[in-house]
């Protein structure tokens, strides 16, 4: 399972012309899903995501996580996390999940996180979306269940 985490003053979603997530101050996270993927590396990035501590304190240090400044997270559903490009200028993405598997971790990452007790917004599994987001930093980190 790969993320790509982006610390963000505000992220969107949108499906059509219908905003369907929002949050201010947190997270995005794009969210690629593997065939070998199981519940076990979805708890390994849920923790880790959301203990990440790349929000800056009062002495302006990476030492508070989004759980530390209250922050919401948007989670966007993203198999192209998962495209090959090794070869050729098409990328392969026989490594993502199929949308059942997919979906299941996809929904079951969404509860962990709110669990967690995180303000969540998400997309729509499957869905063409457009993503709004105003990243901040520049912060921005992949992770992967497998790697890390």
């Amino acid at each position: 399972m790969r993320a790509c985490v982006q610390r963000v003053k505000e992220a969107t979603v949108t499906v059509g012309n219908k905003i369907i997530g929002q949050i201010d101050k947190g997270l995005l996270i794009l969210l690629g899903i593997t065939h070998q993927d199981t519940i076990k590396d979805v708890q390994y990035l849920v923790n880790k995501i959301i203990n990440l501590r790349i929000f800056t304190d009062e002495t302006n240090k990476f030492n508070l996580s989004v759980l530390d400044i209250n922050g919401g997270v948007l989670i966007i559903s993203q198999f192209t996390l998962y495209g090959d490009c090794r070869k050729g200028r098409k990328p392969d993405f026989t490594q993502a999940a199929a949308p059942e598997l997919a979906r299941e971790l996809y929904l079951e990452f969404i509860d962990l996180v709110k669990k967690a007790g995180i303000k969540t917004q998400e997309g729509e599994f499957g869905a063409k979306m457009l993503v709004d987001i105003h990243n901040d930093g520049p912060v921005t980190l992949i992770l992967d269940s497998k790697n890390d």
